[in-house]
């Protein structure tokens, strides 16, 4: 009886070991993508940086940056929409909100760029996955250069 209730005891405690390593390498994964998302929110940041400055600090964080406020974006939707297939130059979206927040803008708000924002402000949603594409990450910032 003794044994039968020590090999149960051995048996439940290495399922729990078992569920904590799966834990704990799903809490890796879900943190090396943030940490990937992080990453490019802030080497795209340094290039805003470098176009409103007009420096070309970070070139390496080029992508195009959209004008336009009043397009319906949702960066929850478009998160969604990602995949762990996509590559990584297609997960990033740029936008320039000042004139939409200041009111610096037509009720177009943002259809074209008429004038230069004194007040730039900007949205950065970037998608990312961790090495192995098994967890993925989205973080969606607002900047102000």
């Amino acid at each position: 009886m003794m044994l039968i209730l020590l090999a149960l005891l051995g048996i439940v405690g290495m399922q729990v070991a078992g569920l904590q390593e799966r834990m704990a390498a799903n809490y890796l994964a879900v943190n090396q993508a943030f940490q990937a998302a992080e990453a490019d929110v802030r080497l795209r940041e340094c290039y805003i940086e470098g176009v409103v400055n007009r420096d070309g600090a970070c070139g390496a964080g080029v992508a195009p940056i959209s004008q336009t406020c009043d397009d319906g974006f949702d960066s929850t939707n478009w998160a969604q929409q990602m995949s762990t297939s996509v590559p990584q130059a297609n997960r990033v979206s740029i936008r320039s909100i000042g004139g939409c927040i200041s009111g610096n803008a037509s009720l177009d708000m943002g259809k074209q760029p008429i004038n230069e924002d004194p007040n730039p402000v900007y949205q950065v949603t970037v998608y990312a996955t961790n090495v192995a594409s098994t967890a993925n990450a989205a973080v969606d910032t607002i900047f102000r250069p």
